[in-house]
């Protein structure tokens, strides 16, 4: 990141490092940095801070790779206000494309504290901006209508292909946040707009791998949720964060997230309560909590019967069928070694599943896949894993490709087995 920012070429970088310690400049030096893990020397490094102005107290805390510049900190102090949201967005559209950190900067004290803030602070009239000019309800209605758009460009291109795309629609909403004037309905329109865009964002980013840059962009939307006096969607991205702890193995904060998502959620349809529910299942369920995860879903099961075509379910639980019911419930079973009845609920997710959901497709592959493994029926994995790959080229998705991985690591056959042979080959085409 460091050297596309900067228009470095490895020649560059060995140069630089060259003329303080007067040392050899081998480009090979600065692609085995990269490419192969290796750590400079102190010398190297001193020389590399001095160029790109990072204090060497910052280079000794933080070891490398951690002091080269990236976006920086993610900010969660901005105030619960209007001004503070605009803030807030304005810090995440400077940060977050910058941001290549694949390890999430907010640690879980972080995250709950911030949904705590979300749970109990009230939001504030929204003012309408005194310069600029008066946006009416029809530009905004424009605006709005790009988000299926936008929703089917995520989730059939992937995260890394959509991001840039929904970082420039959440700029173009900031900028008229700031320097339009509107009337309040206008502006709580805008702000949901704008929430649901860095949502998105964050969803791309996630899904990307890139856990610094979702934090940041979610962080953003949970504020302009909350300025937009819109819970649900607030929930919904603390959902999020609550599902990110999750895949980093920090099940006690994932659960407090969930369990704060559905506290403070306020009156929602049948269709998004059990969405948080079977949130809040998974998370019990990774803590080892079989009882309470029972109870969830079985409260969560009642809120899906009662769904109705009728009801005024919010755009972003679109994607959250029955299929996808069965799927997240595949997953609660999965995690509390409960691998037939895993089994028995992904094969009715993939049934349901459209064929264009590729993402979703390869995912609950995979993980179907792995139900086999632990049922002692590993070629029926391979297979099942050489048929997610494809789906996962279509629909590109680092959570997916280390999934995959995962997945392989699981086989119990050796390395020179044919079959293994070939599917390493096939999952090489991913991670290369």
């Amino acid at each position: 990141m460091v050297r596309e920012e900067k228009g470095w070429t490895y020649q560059d970088v060995v140069d630089i490092v060259a003329k303080p310690t007067r040392r050899s400049a081998d480009r090979r030096k600065a692609w085995k940095w990269e490419h192969w893990g290796v750590e400079p020397d102190a010398e190297s490094q001193a020389a590399l801070a001095a160029e790109l102005g990072v204090p060497m107290r910052e280079v000794h805390r933080l070891g490398w790779p951690g002091w080269l510049p990236d976006g920086g900190p993610v900010r969660t102090g901005f105030p619960w206000t209007r001004a503070g949201t605009l803030q807030s967005l304005d810090d995440t559209l400077e940060h977050a494309m910058l941001d290549r950190r694949g390890f999430m900067k907010l640690g879980g004290e972080a995250l709950t504290a911030l949904a705590g803030q979300w749970l109990t602070r009230a939001p504030e009239p929204v003012a309408a901006a005194l310069a600029g000019g008066r946006i009416d309800t029809q530009l905004v209605a424009d605006l709005e209508d790009g988000l299926p758009r936008l929703r089917r460009l995520e989730a059939r291109l992937g995260g890394p292909c959509a991001r840039q795309l929904l970082d420039a629609e959440l700029d173009t909403v900031t900028g008229i946040l700031k320097e339009a004037s509107y009337s309040d309905k206008v502006g709580q329109r805008l702000l949901r707009l704008g929430a649901e865009l860095a949502r998105l964002a964050g969803w791309s980013s996630f899904d990307a791998g890139l856990h610094a840059a979702a934090q940041r962009y979610w962080a953003s939307g949970l504020r302009a949720a909350h300025a937009a006096t819109d819970r649900a969607l607030g929930a919904n991205i603390i959902k999020s964060l609550s599902l990110q702890c999750y895949d980093h193995g920090l099940f006690a904060d994932s659960l407090s997230l969930a369990e704060a998502a559905v506290e403070g959620a306020g009156k929602v349809t049948p269709r998004t309560l059990a969405m948080l529910l079977l949130r809040q299942a998974r998370a019990a369920a990774a803590c080892g909590d079989p009882a309470e995860c029972d109870r969830l879903l079985s409260a969560a099961e009642t809120q899906m019967a009662r769904a109705d075509s009728s009801d005024e379910d919010p755009d972003w639980t679109s994607y959250f069928d029955v299929a996808e019911f069965h799927a997240q419930t595949a997953t609660c079973h999965a995690d509390l070694r409960r691998p037939r009845l895993a089994q028995q609920h992904y094969g009715t997710a993939l049934g349901l599943m459209p064929a264009a959901k590729r993402r979703d497709l390869a995912t609950y592959t995979i993980q179907n896949a792995r139900t086999h493994t632990v049922l002692g029926d590993a070629d029926h994995a391979v297979h099942l894993l050489e048929k997610a790959i494809p789906m996962i080229t279509a629909a590109p998705s680092h959570r997916n490709a280390a999934r995959a991985v995962a997945a392989r690591a699981e086989l119990p056959f050796t390395a020179k087995d044919p079959k293994v042979q070939r599917l390493d080959q096939l999952l090489a085409t991913l991670v290369a």
